[in-house]
């Protein structure tokens, strides 16, 4: 769980999603229209995903190496009160290449299903560069071009309490990095 205000965290201490089902959900107070900004950020414009409000609606954007933005946006204005949960979830049902997992994105108020949208994910990390994941905003280089306003497109309007990433299934391994390393140490 990573709370907002908290410092970046590096990509290799992230929540690995390769190759995996996930969701993504954030605990918000929302007064009324106005909400606007990053839930969620993890990578940059060379690949990443993020979970944002604009225009009062839920979007999720996956960055598939930079050329792909697979974007997902809820039908319906994002609800008004107290606890309320926006959240991504990504159900695994193939794969395009090995690693390369494919699936339905499925956007919530709740329990409440709003959006859908097939995606694809990429097999490694999602930046060179470092960028990390942020909850609150994207400070690094923009997952999206989607996002409202200015850098860094900080959570406002709304109270973001916390966001938890959770995983299920079985998590990707690298055969070639774990047969490296099983030769190093010999």
């Amino acid at each position: 769980m990573y709370r907002p205000g908290a410092s970046e965290v590096p990509e290799s201490v992230a929540v690995n999603i390769r190759d995996r089902s996930y969701t993504i959900g954030a605990l918000v107070d929302i007064p009324g229209p106005g909400a606007s900004g990053v839930l969620f950020a993890h990578g940059g414009r060379f690949g990443g995903h993020t979970l944002f409000v604009r225009d009062n609606r839920l979007h999720y954007v996956y960055n598939y190496l930079g050329t792909d933005h697979q974007l997902v946006t809820a039908t319906e204005d994002i609800p008004a009160g107290h606890n309320v949960i926006l959240a991504a979830t990504f159900d695994k049902d193939g794969e395009e290449a090995p690693g390369v997992a494919t699936g339905i994105l499925s956007l919530y108020h709740g329990d409440h299903k709003v959006g859908e949208g097939r995606v694809k994910t990429q097999p490694g990390r999602f930046t060179l560069a470092g960028e990390g994941l942020t909850v609150g905003r994207d400070s690094g280089e923009a997952v999206t071009d989607h996002y409202p306003g200015h850098a860094p497109w900080s959570f406002s309007g709304a109270t973001l309490h916390r966001v938890a990433v959770d995983v299920s299934g079985a998590p990707y391994i690298d055969l070639e990095t774990e047969a490296q390393a099983m030769l190093a140490r010999e």
